[in-house]
């Protein structure tokens, strides 16, 4: 019954990743009437869920984004100065929106030129900052501190408060979409694309993992497939049997 239910929504068009989800609600279902003692098998145990393509994370291209932070007007005065901020940092480390949104200012060292993150799980990693990104901290800090104090979150709303998830997430969909109309304009996408950049320009794929703040290698291996069609594309545009 089960499988021929599967068979029926996979007619109906619904997609793998749905079927997969469906798939485990009737897991855990199963799971709990064996527990309830109200079934005595699980069906589900011969039941194999249908694969899911992984699509490849969008990133945006490095001409794109030199033109987002070089020449596009954020405004003047503290909005304008944390919003360019907010979008230069999350490029230049790649860090996750609830990492940005969990700093503070004694998580920035300006002597080092490094930036403190605590990521999953509350484990800490150390990110190198560039020069321009160091002055860029330096010019937002100083205009924090005449309106709000100088210690405390890092990225403040223009009410003084913390900023919510949401509120960073507008931000960066709403620059983002000055330089492409692509949907996937989020924080994530400027993690994607930190990461792509780095191992489209020879980076180690161990350090870009640390960087990241991955666990494993495997999920940064996904950008990897990025690379690997930009080579495809050089080879395509340069083989003349190509």
């Amino acid at each position: 019954m089960i499988r021929s239910w599967l068979v029926q929504e996979s007619q109906r068009k619904i997609s793998s990743r749905s079927i997969q989800r469906k798939i485990s609600v009737l897991r855990s279902y199963f799971r709990f009437l064996i527990r309830e003692k109200i079934v005595a098998t699980n069906p589900m145990e011969k039941i194999v869920a249908p694969r899911v393509s992984r699509r490849l994370p969008y990133f945006i291209d490095s001409v794109k984004m030199d033109t987002l932070l070089d020449e596009t007007e954020f405004g003047p005065g503290f909005h304008g100065i944390r919003n360019h901020l907010i979008i230069q940092l999350l490029y230049t480390t790649g860090i996750r929106l609830s990492e940005l949104q969990s700093l503070t200012v004694e998580n920035i060292d300006f002597r080092a030129g490094t930036i403190r993150v605590s990521g999953k799980r509350n484990k800490e990693r150390l990110i190198p900052l560039t020069p321009e990104m160091v002055k860029g901290l330096n010019e937002y800090i100083l205009e924090r501190e005449k309106l709000y104090g100088a210690s405390g979150p890092l990225f403040l709303s223009d009410s003084g408060k913390p900023m919510y998830p949401k509120a960073v997430y507008l931000i960066v969909r709403k620059y983002l979409g000055t330089i492409t109309t692509h949907t996937r304009r989020s924080p994530h996408t400027l993690r994607h694309t930190f990461a792509t950049q780095l191992l489209n320009n020879g980076a180690d794929l161990n350090a870009v993992k640390e960087l990241l703040g991955h666990a494993s290698l495997a999920a940064t291996q996904v950008y990897t497939h990025n690379t690997i069609e930009k080579l495809k594309n050089i080879y395509n545009q340069a083989h003349p049997k190509a």
